[in-house]
């Protein structure tokens, strides 16, 4: 089975491993009986189907959450159920990648007209020159 990312890209789910922990917080007794935290790991060396770019940028986005071997780990504890805690990791895995595969639009450094230049400079002449007649004139 496929977990898609974006339109051209998805991961197949057997390049994700899931595993379950105990979870502190809420749940009574259950939380010392049931492991329903979800542990997601990730393999982004060997991860065949993102392209190496992505792969790149999401070494750099994932921070700490990215082992020396290139392994991204989430843990994800919010909810009480396994099955919600397996979804929040899969969508914040999914958020981590769509991150790394954005690319910034390019932007044109543009410069001001001439014109543009003559309209500032005209009104910084105006400016001056009321400055100018607003002090008062001192004759001893």
């Amino acid at each position: 089975m496929l977990i898609e990312i974006l339109p051209h890209l998805s991961i197949p789910e057997n390049e994700i491993e899931i595993t379950y922990i105990l979870a502190s917080g809420p749940g009574g007794q259950n939380v010392n009986k049931v492991a329903t935290a979800a542990q997601l790991r990730f393999d982004t060396v060997r991860a065949s189907t993102l392209p190496h770019r992505i792969r790149e940028k999401l070494r750099e986005i994932a921070g700490q959450r990215i082992t020396q071997s290139g392994v991204i780990v989430l843990t994800g504890r919010r909810f009480r159920s396994q099955q919600r805690n397996r979804e929040d990791v899969l969508a914040r895995l999914a958020d981590l990648i769509r991150a790394a595969a954005h690319k910034p639009t390019f932007r044109v450094p543009t410069r001001p007209s001439r014109g543009a230049k003559q309209r500032r400079l005209d009104g910084k002449s105006r400016q001056s020159a009321l400055k100018r007649s607003r002090q008062a004139r001192h004759d001893d």
